[in-house]
């Protein structure tokens, strides 16, 4: 049995955990409301990018004059696998799931015989990755000195993106990222970012989507060139804007949770702290009225 000294530091060292965990769900809380503005805020111009290019994916015959953004290499050997996850932790299962979710399909594609490689955006999922990849990781972007995601951040992840992808030899790049439901679910996500995954027939159909004559103005290289590293830009920015309010979503209920599991355990802890004084006491006294008794 623990000494009362031991129990009663044991108390005071939970109840100073539970003010963190307590402070940081607050924090948690403040910052998820403007993050989750922003995510769904982002939601309908991404979507609507993303259909365009698909629609034109679906209209685009690959040959060698494709731009290779839209049509692909012409080729399914190289994938690339780019991970965006936190810098902190404290998350519960929100960096544990995208990594996951990113292992299972790098294992699928070196099933079927294909090279995969990983672009790590953010810290967390460095570790799982370097321990079953270890020379798979071509590139880590650094991302704790944002504080607050823009569009820049996400331009210059496309920019090196895009760049690799005419230079290093890769056919198919994919993003995985925890899109927001809600503060209790966040889903990971794998979304084929290059090339443009065409828009299937029966998908049009479901959707409404009917293929129309389009008459491009200025000219339609011109424009593609413009248009298809913006989209790229674009979804990765919403991806990490998603992880923004994944994260806090995330945090916030696993700080609940660690508060709620604080409370209890000082319960436990003042029980047998309460016990372990009252059997002192009763020894105490039958120690008195023995030596009473003696005399």
């Amino acid at each position: 049995m623990a000494s009362l000294k031991a129990l009663k530091n044991r108390i005071a060292s939970v109840k100073s955990t539970q003010k963190i965990t307590k402070a940081m769900k607050m924090v948690a809380a403040a910052k998820l409301r403007r993050a989750q503005q922003a995510a769904e805020a982002a939601r309908p111009y991404s979507e609507r990018m993303a259909n365009v290019m698909a629609s034109l994916a679906s209209t685009i015959q690959p040959g060698p004059q494709s731009p290779k953004l839209l049509a692909g290499t012409g080729k399914d050997d190289t994938h690339l696998l780019i991970v965006a996850t936190s810098d902190r932790g404290l998350a519960g299962a929100f960096n544990s799931n995208i990594v996951r979710a990113a292992r299972r399909k790098a294992d699928e594609l070196k099933a079927q015989g294909k090279t995969v490689y990983f672009y790590l955006v953010g810290r967390k999922g460095r570790a799982v990755i370097q321990r079953f990849f270890p020379k798979q990781i071509i590139h880590q972007h650094d991302t704790s000195a944002i504080k607050q995601v823009s569009f820049a951040d996400a331009q210059e992840i496309a920019n090196d993106i895009v760049d690799r992808y005419t230079t290093d030899g890769i056919d198919v790049v994919h993003l995985f990222y925890a899109r927001f439901q809600s503060a209790l679910v966040q889903e990971p996500v794998a979304q084929q970012i290059i090339p443009v995954p065409p828009v299937e027939t029966a998908a049009k159909a479901e959707s409404g989507v009917a293929a129309a004559a389009v008459e491009y103005e200025p000219d339609e290289e011109e424009i593609l060139a413009e248009l298809l590293p913006r989209n790229i830009a674009v979804q990765i920015f919403r991806a990490l804007l998603e992880n923004a309010a994944s994260e806090q979503g995330s945090r916030m209920t696993a700080m609940d949770n660690a508060t709620r599991n604080a409370g209890d355990m000082i319960n436990r802890l003042s029980i047998e702290y309460n016990r372990t004084r009252q059997a002192a006491i009763t020894k105490e006294l039958i120690e008195i009225i023995s030596g009473a008794e003696a005399l």
